[in-house]
Order: C-alpha cells, then structure tokens, then sequence
C-alpha cells in the first residue's frame, strides 16, 4: 500500500502537525510571483505598451526589492517573532499582486510588482526560518524538501490557470493572488509563534544584531552557502522567464504550451523536492550529490534551450527540475544549521536574498546578452545560446561554492 512514508521517508509524519500544515498553507502564494507570469509574460506586451525586449522587467521588478528587504525582515523576525512578519507579508503580497489587474500601463504593473516584493521578502525565507526552529536533522531535510514540494506544486496548478485565464483577459491571472487573503485571516486565527523563546536573550540593538550576523557570515562555510544558494536561481530564473518566448519564438508553440512546460518542471521539481530527506539521510556528507544534482541543473536547463522540438525541451526540463528541486532543498536545510536561534532568521534571509539577487540579474543580463548576440547569430539561435550559458554558469559557479566550503573549517558560534 502506498503511504506518505513510503514515498518520502519515515519523517513525514510532520505533515499531521498543525504548525506545518500552515506553514505549506502559507507557502502556496510566494512561488506564484514568478511562476504565475512565466506562461502570460508574452501575452502582456501589447495591453501593457512593454515590448519583448523589455517585458522581462517585470520579473526583475518583483525580485529587485527582496535583495535588500529580505535580510531586514531576517532580523525582524529574529528579534519580535516570525508571525508578524508573515501575516503583514499575506497582505501585502496579496494587495498589490491584485492591483495589477486594474491598471492599464507597462510603468504602474513595474511599480506594483516592486511593491509585491516586499510582501514577497516576508515570506518564503521566514518560512523556511521557521522550519528551522521547528525541525532538526534529518526532520528539517524532510520539512525543507515538503516545502519545496508544495511549491513546486502550487507552480503547477497555478501557471496552468494562468495559462488558460489569459486568454479571456490579460488582467484575469493576477486575481489569482487574492487567494493570499483567505490565508492571511487563517494565519492570523491559527497560526502560533514557532521562534524558540530563548531567541528573545539576543539583546543589544539591530546594530549589534547585524553586527553578529556580520561575523558569521565572514566564515567561508556561510557566505559560499548564501552563493551557492544564489546560483542556483540563475538556472530556475532563465527558464521561468524565457520559458514563453523559447516556445513562441523559437519552437513555433503557444501560450499554453509554454504553460504546460513550466508546469511540467514545477511538478518534476516538487517531487524532487519530497525525496531531500531521504538524500540527506543516505549520505554521510552532501557534497557529492549536490555537485551531480547542479550538473543535472544546469545541463537540462542547456538541453531545453539547445532542443530543437518541444518534446525535446520537455526532457532537458524533467533534468533541470530534478537537479534544482533537491539542491535548493538541501542547500536550505544545510544554511538552517549553520546559524544559532538568535541569528537563523537573518542567515537565512541573507541566502535568500543572494537567490532574489540572480533572480533579479538573470532577466536583465539575459535580455542584454540577446540583444547584443542576435545581430549576429539571429534572434533564435541567440536565445539558445544565451539560455546554455546561463545553465553552466548557474551549475558551475554552485560547484565551485561547494568545493570551497568542503575545505574550510567548521564554524565556531563564539568566534
């Protein structure tokens, strides 16, 4: 008979737990700020006055804010507790999500989308802070990947909708991000503090919080972890946003087509993601699968790019989903370790921070990369070869982190 246990490991009685059943509850609305436009991105250039060198903006607006906002609600949640921050960032996220459908310019959706990622930088790296203080070894590994899990399948269920709705009205798939409302009042009902109480004897002000936060993250262990964590969304990003116009303009697709793709690695991801436990508890260290599991990363994303048929594509994606789903997984739990109680939160949002960072990038040097390398090579072929190099460059520079980090000593709290 099949049972959660045997699909994921003997540690997924956890999802019979309150607290994280609405910790997976919350989890379903901050995938969907990029999943949700990776299917719609081409169709919103002629309502919106974009064209398709600029309409990748929108992407890059949503994650630009995170960079900076992210490591302040870190230390926020630190000191006054995770669940504050994460019902003011339901709202949020939720309200200017759903503003973009009543607005009729390129400039106001920017705006709303750079406003939406500030609701984003409450959420997802407070969640996986808050795995961490419920969660230890192998648990945190199932919690992390669980989590992942449930992204990857929020990422299937909601780009495929997107996919359909905008062909009734480009304004239709942002009103899927009301949906944080609902949650929000759930949350605000149910939801209990998870930071360790002994979190509170930090002391001192945000100048010596951040100062402590500094000094860890100076050990090699912690800052090629928050860049490794960084490079893997170089891989994710470049699909995500060239997903449509790979179809559309290269392979000859649709919409949703383009939809059925980005679901396809969403769900390819999530399961992935279920088996991080297991990985970590096969391995003695989590090196080595990690450096197999970038280079599937970054190979499929090449795969799909240098496909020359959809079917093609398909297959360099269940590789890229594969690769990243389990690394970012495990790559989250190892960074919930390397910190104490007082510092997790603002660790952690730092790493995410490094992932908002080439979220941002990605779209803006891709974008730039095409449109100097298409005079040249022609816009099709451009696109592929700009999409191959963002696949090594993303598995290459996490090898690369996770080499260095092997050879350094581990980290002392105190020191």
């Amino acid at each position: 008979m099949v049972s959660p246990s045997s699909i994921a490991g003997t540690d997924t009685d956890i999802v019979g737990e309150r607290p994280f059943q609405l910790l997976l509850l919350i989890n379903v609305l901050p995938p969907l700020g990029t999943a949700l436009l990776s299917p719609v991105l081409g169709s919103l250039v002629e309502p919106l006055g974009a064209s398709t060198a600029n309409v990748g903006l929108l992407m890059s607006a949503f994650t630009a804010p995170a960079i900076f906002v992210i490591p302040i609600a870190g230390v926020i949640s630190d000191r006054y507790g995770r669940r504050p921050v994460l019902i003011f960032g339901l709202l949020w996220f939720g309200l200017t999500g759903t503003a973009i459908a009543f607005v009729s310019t390129f400039e106001a959706a920017l705006a709303l989308r750079l406003l939406q990622g500030v609701g984003f930088a409450a959420l997802t790296p407070i969640i996986i802070t808050s795995l961490g203080d419920l969660y230890a070894g192998s648990r945190e590994a199932t919690a992390q990947g669980l989590r992942f899990t449930g992204s990857g399948l929020s990422q299937t269920v909601f780009p495929l909708a997107a996919g359909v709705l905008v062909g009734f009205a480009w304004q239709y798939p942002f009103l899927l991000y009301a949906v944080a409302f609902p949650v929000a009042a759930v949350v605000y009902v149910a939801f209990e503090e998870p930071m360790d109480s002994t979190s509170d004897d930090a002391g001192g002000d945000f100048r010596e919080q951040f100062a402590g936060l500094r000094t860890l993250v100076a050990h090699r262990r912690a800052w090629t972890m928050v860049v490794a964590r960084g490079s893997a969304n170089l891989a994710w990003f470049g699909f995500l946003t060239y997903n449509s116009i790979l179809v559309a303009d290269v392979l000859g697709g649709t919409p949703a087509q383009a939809g059925l793709l980005a679901a396809l690695a969403s769900l390819t991801y999530a399961l992935a993601a279920s088996q991080a436990g297991r990985v970590a508890d096969r391995f003695d260290d989590r090196l080595h699968p990690l450096l197999v599991l970038n280079a599937s990363m970054g190979g499929g994303l090449a795969i799909a790019f240098l496909a020359p048929s959809l079917p093609v594509a398909a297959v360099g994606v269940v590789f890229m989903g594969v690769g990243f789903g389990l690394v970012l997984s495990i790559y989250r739990s190892v960074v919930t370790t390397l910190a104490p109680p007082e510092f997790r939160g603002g660790l952690v949002s730092l790493s995410e921070g490094s992932g908002r960072a080439a979220a941002t990038v990605t779209p803006i040097l891709m974008g730039g990369a095409i449109a100097v390398a298409a005079p040249h090579l022609g816009f099709a072929d451009a696109v592929r070869a700009v999409g191959i190099g963002t696949g090594l460059l993303g598995a290459g520079t996490g090898v690369v982190c996770l080499l260095a980090m092997s050879a350094a000593p581990p980290i002392r709290v105190d020191d």
